[in-house]
C-alpha cells in the first residue's frame, strides 16, 4: 500500500509551528541557554555509543513538541511501519524500499509479494563471505596462478559513492588488497588506475544493476580491452565478476555464472552498498567487518523503529530540517565529520539526500507550495575552519551545521586527537554565542589600541552568534559505528520526504540528460547527423566537432 498523502501546510500543526516561528524567530541561542538550566540535558540524547546534543539548535521544547505534532499528524508512525514491512512506498516505480531488510535479524519475515526475502538476502550474504574468503585466503587466484593483489571497483552513482565512502572512511581496518574505484565515464580516470596495475593479480568488479549503464559499461569495456592485451579471453572469469540481475548480458562479456551476485529491484541505488553492491567493501576489510558495519545498521533501524519521536535521533534531525528549511528559509546544511577518515561523508549523503529529495511534485502529482530538498555540502574539520567557516560564522545566510566527532582516534595519538576536539567543541561554542559589542570593545580596549583604531574595527569584530549546530559525538570509528551513522541519515531522508509528502526513493530528475546525452553523441559519432538544439547548446557542439 501507499503512504498517505497530506500536505504538510494544511495541518493544524503547521499553523501552529507557523505562529510559534514569529515568537522565537529572533531568541539568541544565549538567552535559551540562560532561561533554561536544563536544556542541554533535555535536548540531548544519549543511544549506545551515541552522544546527540541537539541542543545548540534555534528551537524551545514547545517548538519539539508541535514539530513531533505535526510527524503524529502526518501519520509518521504508519508510514515508518509501511518503510520496513514491505509495501510498495515507491509508488512511481512500482517498488518496496527494502535496503534494511538486507540488514535485518536472519530470523526476521519481510514479505514482498508474499515472499519472505530474508532467506535469500542471507543467501547472497553467504556467497559475500565464500568469495571474500577466497581472495583473501589466496585460494582464488588469477589466470597465471598468482594471488590477487588488487581490487578494482567499476560503477557510478550508489554503486561507487557507497563502497568507495565506506572503504575509505574504514581504511584502519583494511586487508592486504588494494582497492581502487573507477566511476566517471572520462577515460582519463580509468586509464591513471589501471596503469600501474598487474593485470594477473588484479580482480574487477562490475557493479550495474542493469548491466546498461553508459558510464560504468564503457569503463568495463575499455577495461576488457586493456586486460585482453596481456591475457586469453579465459581468463576474464578468473579475473572480472559482477553485481547485477542482467545474467545474460553479464554472461555474454565473459564472466562465469558462479561470480554473478545478484541484487534485488527494492534496493535503490544509493542505498545499495547494504546489498551485494558491498562485495568490494567485504573485499578490502574483511567479511567479518562488513558485518559488523550492517550490524550497527540494523541497530540503528530498531531505534527508529522503536523509540518515542522525542528520544528518537533519526526523526529529531529531520524535523529540524523541516524547521530550519520551512520556517527560516534556510535552503543548505553543513556536514562536519572532525575526522579525516570521513572525508567522502558529506559527497555520499549529497547523492543520498539531494536525489532523494530533490522533488517539487508531492504523492499525488502537484506542484508544492513549499520547499523540499536541502542543499547538502561538507568537509572535515579541521580543513574546513580554514575554508568556508567564515560564510557561516558571519555571512548572510544561515546554514545548520552537524558536528559529527569521535571520543577515541584510532592510532592513539592523544596530543593530535586533543587538538582535533578542541576545534570541535570550540566551533559549535563560537557559532552559538558569537561575540557581542561589549566583548569585542574590551578585547581591542585591552590590546591599547586607540579610540580611532577601535572604532574602525568594531564593527568587523563582531559576531552575531545564534548560528544552530547538532554534535554528534561517538565513542570511535568502527564499522558498526560508521552502519548506525549512514543508517541515521537514511531514516532522516524517509522521514523529510513523509513530512513533505514527496515520493523519496525515484530519481527521474536524473534521466533527462542521460536521453539527450545519447542523441548529441550520435552526432558526435557521425558528423553528418544533426538534430535542432537552441543557439547555445548548438555552438557548444559545433566548435566542440570542429577542435576535437
Amino acid at each position: 500500500m501507499a503512504l498517505k498523502s497530506t500536505n504538510p501546510t494544511t495541518t493544524n500543526s503547521w499553523n501552529k509551528l507557523q505562529s510559534h516561528f514569529k515568537n522565537i524567530e529572533h531568541s539568541h541561542l544565549r538567552d535559551l541557554f540562560n532561561s533554561d538550566i536544563n536544556r542541554a540535558k533535555d535536548l540531548t540524547i544519549q543511544w549506545e555509543d551515541f552522544y546527540v546534543d541537539f541542543s545548540k539548535n534555534r528551537v524551545t521544547q514547545e517548538t519539539l513538541n508541535l514539530l513531533v505534532e505535526l510527524a503524529n499528524e502526518v501519520d509518521l508512525k504508519d508510514a515508518i511501519s509501511r518503510y520496513f514491512e514491505g509495501d510498495v512506498i515507491n509508488v512511481t516505480e512500482g517498488r518496496a524500499v527494502l535496503h534494511t531488510a538486507l540488514r535485518t535479524a536472519k530470523d526476521s519475515e519481510v514479505f514482498v509479494d508474499s515472499e519472505n526475502v530474508v532467506p535469500g538476502v542471507f543467501e547472497v550474504k553467504q556467497k559475500i563471505k565464500n568469495f571474500t574468503d577466497n581472495v583473501s585466503s589466496g585460494e582464488h587466484k588469477g589466470f597465471t596462478g598468482k594471488a590477487i593483489t588488487d581490487v578494482v571497483n567499476i560503477g557510478i552513482g550508489g554503486s561507487d559513492l557507497g563502497p568507495a565512502m565506506v572503504v575509505d572512511s574504514l581504511q584502519f581496518y583494511k586487508n592486504y588488497l588494494n582497492t581502487h574505484f573507477v566511476s566517471n565515464v572520462d577515460g582519463d580516470h580509468h586509464k591513471e588506475i589501471i596503469k600501474n596495475l598487474n593485470p594477473e593479480t588484479t580482480l574487477f568488479v562490475i557493479v550495474s544493476k542493469t548491466f546498461t549503464t553508459q558510464e560504468t559499461l564503457s569503463n568495463a569495456n575499455s577495461i576488457r580491452s586493456w586486460f585482453l592485451e596481456s591475457l586469453p579471453q579465459d581468463a576474464i572469469s578468473k579475473h572480472f565478476v559482477a553485481v547485477s540481475t542482467n545474467i545474460n548480458s553479464v554472461k555474454a562479456f565473459g564472466i562465469d555464472e558462479n561470480n554473478i551476485f545478484p541484487m534485488k529491484d527494492w534496493v535503490g541505488g544509493r542505498f545499495s552498498l547494504w546489498s551485494a553492491v558491498g562485495l568490494s567493501i567485504s573485499l578490502a576489510l574483511g567479511y567479518d567487518h562488513y558485518e559488523s558495519l550492517l550490524n550497527g545498521a540494523y541497530k540503528m533501524d530498531e531505534h527508529f523503529k522503536t523509540a518515542s519521536f522525542n528520544e528518537n535521533i533519526p526523526v529529531i534531525a529531520a524535523l529540524l530540517t523541516i524547521w530550519y528549511n520551512n520556517f527560516f528559509n534556510a535552503e543548505s546544511e553543513v556536514i562536519i565529520p572532525y575526522t579525516q577518515y570521513l572525508n567522502q561523508f558529506a559527497t555520499y549523503l549529497q547523492q543520498g539526500i539531494m536525489e532523494s529529495n530533490g522533488k517539487s511534485v508531492d504523492r499525488d502529482g502537484n506542484s508544492v507550495s513549499y520547499q523540499t530538498g536541502t542543499i547538502i555540502w561538507g568537509e572535515p574539520g579541521t580543513n574546513s575552519q580554514h575554508a568556508f567557516f567564515q560564510l557561516i560564522h558571519q555571512g548572510t545566510k544561515l546554514i545548520p551545521a552537524d558536528f559529527i566527532g569521535f571520543v577515541k582516534s584510532l592510532h592513539g595519538n592523544s596530543d593530535h586527537h586533543d587538538k582535533l576536539m578542541s576545534n570541535y567543541f570550540a566551533q559549535t561554542e563560537a557559532l552559538m554565542n558569537g561575540k557581542t559589542k561589549k566583548e569585542v570593545l574590551q578585547e581591542l580596549q585591552g590590546q591599547g589600541l586607540s579610540d580611532n583604531k577601535i572604532k574602525a574595527l568594531l564593527p568587523f569584530k563582531i559576531f552575531e552568534g545564534n548560528k544552530p549546530t547538532t554534535s554528534i559525538l561517538i565513542d570511535k570509528l568502527t564499522p558498526a559505528s560508521l552502519g548506525k551513522l549512514i543508517a541515521m541519515y537514511e531514516h532522516k531522508i524517509f522521514v523529510q520526504g513523509v513530512i513533505w509528502n514527496i515520493y523519496s526513493y525515484d530519481q527521474f530528475g536524473v534521466e533527462l540528460g542521460k536521453q539527450l546525452a545519447k542523441t548529441i553523441l550520435n552526432e558526435l559519432n557521425d558528423k553528418s547527423k544533426s538534430n535542432p538544439h537552441d543557439a547555445s547548446t548548438q555552438g557548444l557542439v559545433d566548435f566542440y566537432r570542429k577542435n576535437s
